[in-house]
């Protein structure tokens, strides 16, 4: 297993940087509509019966980012969305959450499809924003989310006793919440201090938080899209209990699918581009 989870990271790496450091944005966009597309496969299987619609979805993703992209959205102002995506997954994120697996279950299918194809596409379109921003705003957001995620768990190893959502996973606990907290303030601190030597392309989103609101909001903000990517975590796994899986597919041997990878990312995007956006 750890082999396989290896190869693929390494893979991924390998596509990736191409199109991460690559000057025109139309690399990056492609790779990411490539990942968005396999998401919506998996959304659609994980909530629609039919097989034929969960590639008919993949289609419509990688379709809906190409006239994004031909309509010039990604590189636009587009500040209403991102608090569009804010009021779903912060609103609709507690509803869902508090449903837990019986609640989701008995919506609509329909209405699961729908809110999973828009939350990838606003996505998508902050992703882009983002690397439109610069190299370093995108990393600066990626790596929040890798540190929180990675904090928690070794946190929660080490500290966890009072569990976050048994019903939904079980392995999360307050105190690994807490260490991923942690672990991004540290990582803003230290980010702040690179973007000071002049070696980035542009600001990171720490640095920008901190110009316009100071060392408080920053501090509350890093705090708050911590949680969300948590939630973000959470929706994924309370999404996959009600389709009776362990992982969204197996399209990435060793890590499951790429819905398992990107979850936490979903809601951290758009709403940083939020917050970002004041």
């Amino acid at each position: 297993m750890l082999k396989q989870r290896v190869i693929t990271a390494v893979v991924l790496l390998l596509l990736a940087l191409p199109a991460l450091l690559a000057s025109h944005p139309g690399p990056f966009a492609l790779f990411s509509a490539v990942l968005l597309a396999a998401a919506g496969w998996e959304w659609s299987r994980l909530n629609l019966p039919s097989t034929k619609g969960a590639y008919a979805t993949g289609g419509l993703m990688a379709l809906g980012c190409a006239a994004l992209w031909w309509a010039g959205w990604p590189v636009s102002g587009l500040a209403p969305l991102w608090w569009l995506a804010l009021t779903l997954w912060v609103l609709g994120g507690a509803w869902v959450l508090k449903g837990g697996v019986p609640g989701w279950s008995t919506a609509p299918a329909g209405l699961r499809w729908l809110l999973g194809v828009l939350l990838l596409w606003l996505a998508w379109l902050a992703l882009n924003q983002s690397k439109a921003a610069g190299v370093n705003h995108l990393l600066s957001i990626l790596c929040l989310v890798w540190v929180a995620d990675v904090a928690a768990y070794f946190g929660g190893r080490a500290f966890g006793r009072r569990k976050l959502a048994p019903a939904i996973s079980p392995g999360k606990s307050w105190e690994g919440v807490w260490s991923g907290v942690a672990a991004v303030l540290v990582l803003a601190g230290a980010w702040i201090v690179f973007d000071r030597s002049g070696l980035a392309d542009g600001p990171s989103l720490y640095t920008s938080l901190q110009t316009r609101w100071g060392l408080t909001g920053l501090v509350m903000v890093c705090v708050f899209l911590t949680a969300m990517s948590v939630v973000g975590d959470l929706f994924e796994s309370l999404v996959k209990r009600a389709a009776g899986v362990k992982d969204s597919s197996r399209l990435l041997p060793g890590h499951g699918g790429v819905l398992d990878r990107i979850d936490a990312l979903l809601p951290v995007f758009p709403i940083a581009m939020a917050l970002g956006s004041l």
